[in-house]
């Protein structure tokens, strides 16, 4: 006998959206499922990060092989509320489509996930394995909870890795890394009729950010799946007054790279980049303050093909596997796994993910509780 009503599934995404868990403040998140995990004897700890925010960790089962499973916790700001349609942290349904900040991304498959475990576990089951989720904090700026899972050592008997962001009826098993670098060049003011008593430091940086440009677009490197390595300057400042030569300037890039063209080829030649125009009179400085590394999985592997044949009957469709374009905590998470791990992104949710107005489609989520359910006990079983 199921143990939650689909009211009562639709009552917790509704409670979990009204957290206005904005890229921070994921304490009262981990509290919340906390609670829903006690309440059907299921103990679920909670990790203290900061003051206000915890990592949330439950497991049901015993024992090998060990199904991990993830879902984020915080969400993106809202933007300007006045562009929504509706109160973005007041689930609103609609023509099927439930609306909220964050409620594709992802606190439906967090939901999901919490929901298919306490099912399980009313029923007795796993009967041969762990089930372990691994609730983060701050996903969309930093992925530092899943950093701090990953240095505790919670992957480290971990078997094969599930995380519930909102992919639909897709599955993932590849996605690029992402890298934020910040390069701050020193010159020294003058007035700009002047410019002999002082150092403009824009130049350096615009010489830099094109020999950047030349060496990360123009590049042959590329992966069969997630395609080439991006570059862009996302950010710039430089000078404060129309005439007065600037003493200082700054750019902060974005770099999605590729197991071709990874984390550290891309810090070495920046570096010498770097490195040239400071030979060259500049005064640059560079600081990666995040670094995640690109994920690539054998599309087809027991999970993911389990995941597919499963995700089949909800969806009326064959699943396809593709790559993912983002980021995922599987960048912590799967340090030190290899190359042939069985891992994928699966979960209820679209495109709207930080968008206004962003959505889930309702029977989606709903299937999503039950498809998990299929797809953890079934992993385990046949293992």
């Amino acid at each position: 006998m199921a143990v939650f009503t689909d009211e009562q599934k639709l009552k917790i995404l509704t409670d979990l959206v009204a957290i206005q868990s904005v890229n921070d403040h994921e304490n009262e998140v981990a509290h919340y499922l906390q609670r829903v995990f006690a309440a059907h004897n299921i103990q679920a700890k909670l990790v203290a990060l900061s003051e206000t925010r915890a990592n949330l960790i439950a497991e049901i089962g015993t024992g090998h092989p060990v199904l991990g499973v993830s879902g984020h916790m915080d969400v993106v700001s809202p933007g300007d509320v006045t562009a929504w349609k509706s109160d973005p942290f007041t689930v609103t349904a609609h023509a099927g489509k439930l609306y909220g900040r964050g409620i594709t991304d992802m606190k439906a498959g967090l939901a999901a996930l919490v929901i298919a475990m306490i099912e399980l576990h009313a029923a007795g089951k796993p009967t041969n394995g762990t089930i372990r989720l691994m609730a983060t904090v701050g996903e969309e700026v930093g992925e530092t909870g899943s950093e701090a899972f990953y240095e505790a050592g919670n992957m480290s008997d971990v078997d094969a890795l599930l995380i519930g962001e909102p992919t639909g009826y897709h599955i993932f098993s590849a996605h690029k890394g992402s890298m934020d670098v910040r390069l701050t060049s020193q010159g020294k003011a003058a007035h700009s009729s002047m410019p002999e008593l002082g150092q403009n430091a824009i130049d350096p940086l615009l010489s830099l950010l094109g020999q950047a440009n030349e060496a990360f677009r123009k590049t042959d490197r590329v992966n069969a799946a997630l395609g080439a390595l991006t570059f862009n300057t996302t950010v710039f400042h430089g000078g404060n007054q129309v005439n007065s030569i600037p003493a200082e300037a700054s750019a902060e890039l974005n770099v999605r790279t590729i197991p071709e063209f990874d984390n550290a080829t891309v810090t070495q030649v920046l570096q010498q980049l770097v490195t040239q125009v400071n030979e060259q009179g500049g005064h640059v400085t560079m600081d990666i303050y995040m670094s995640q590394s690109p994920v690539e999985e054998p599309k087809d592997n027991a999970l993911s093909n389990l995941a597919a044949a499963i995700g089949a009957s909800y969806a009326g469709a064959p699943i396809p596997k593709l790559a993912l374009p983002a980021v995922t905590d599987a960048s912590n998470l799967l340090k030190d796994k290899g190359h042939n791990y069985p891992f994928i992104v699966f979960g209820p949710g679209n495109e709207t993910a930080h968008q206004v107005d962003e959505y889930v489609d309702q029977q989606m989520y709903l299937d999503f509780t039950e498809l998990y359910q299929k797809l953890m006990t079934g992993y385990l079983e046949e293992r």
